[in-house]
């Protein structure tokens, strides 16, 4: 037996950088193993110097079966996996008919692939070993999600981004039903804007214009705000089902 056996574990895609690296840290912080998994070796490694010795890094796409197979059976081996968090996806925006013509069909699949089929593989593989944990305190693990407001808002486009974070939210409740009899919860958290590295490539103004629009507090949501309520979610347990706008009451406009 290993002799991390029955240390509770995080897998956390998107691990690496942003809100998956700040979850990581706060699971961590909170008592948990984190392995981060993503697809830079470069940033894993650093994610891992920045966390300290109880995180490990897997490398793999999170929609390609056999890297996230590898992924759980790390996590099985460093204890038992309890928390799955997605955090990875893709951001994207093209409009349906562009000046240089129709919206790609294939980066429309690339989206849907990363952003939802990339979250049911984690989460079919995640929740197979879940189910081999004994119960504690009633129940064997939980899944955290993320989805975007703009599965609700979606802004023009955003059809590929909002169609993929969607699926996401759509996907919540049957498989927070079905994985009940394995004592297992599911729920997304839908982040509005977050201030993390793939919001830095946005100009000053154009930030700042973006923030005026976010009813109360007016900026940019924090990585640590979006960690925190998944540290909330994975310990309450009557949070099921359900997806979870964070996003200081932001509803976005058409563009």
């Amino acid at each position: 037996m290993s002799r991390h056996q029955n240390r509770p574990v995080a897998l956390v895609t998107g691990g690496t950088s942003g809100l998956g690296l700040t979850t990581a840290e706060r699971l961590l912080a909170d008592g948990m193993r984190p392995v981060l998994f993503g697809r830079s070796r470069e940033r894993g490694k650093s994610a891992v110097r920045q966390l300290g010795g109880e995180a490990v890094f897997v490398a793999g796409d999170v929609a390609v079966e056999g890297d996230v197979e590898r992924a759980v059976a790390v996590a099985a081996e460093r204890g038992e996996l309890r928390a799955v968090v997605n955090c990875a996806g893709r951001a994207h925006a093209a409009r349906v008919v562009g000046r240089s013509g129709p919206h790609s069909l294939k980066e429309f699949a690339e989206v849907v692939t990363a952003n939802l089929t990339g979250t049911f593989n984690v989460v079919r593989l995640g929740a197979e070993s879940m189910a081999r944990n004994e119960p504690v305190a009633g129940e064997r693990g939980v899944v955290v999600n993320t989805a975007s407001i703009a599965a609700f808002d979606g802004q023009i486009g955003q059809a590929a981004y909002a169609a993929s974070k969607a699926g996401v939210a759509g996907m919540t409740l049957p498989l927070a039903r079905e994985l009940a009899g394995l004592l297992i919860r599911v729920v997304t958290v839908a982040p509005g804007l977050f201030d993390t590295p793939a919001a830095e490539v946005l100009p000053p103004a154009k930030r700042a214009a973006l923030a005026g629009l976010v009813p109360h507090p007016r900026r940019w949501g924090q990585a640590h705000e979006f960690a925190h309520l998944v540290a909330h979610v994975i310990g309450n347990p009557m949070l099921n089902g359900e997806t979870i706008r964070l996003d200081g009451g932001l509803r976005l406009p058409a563009s």
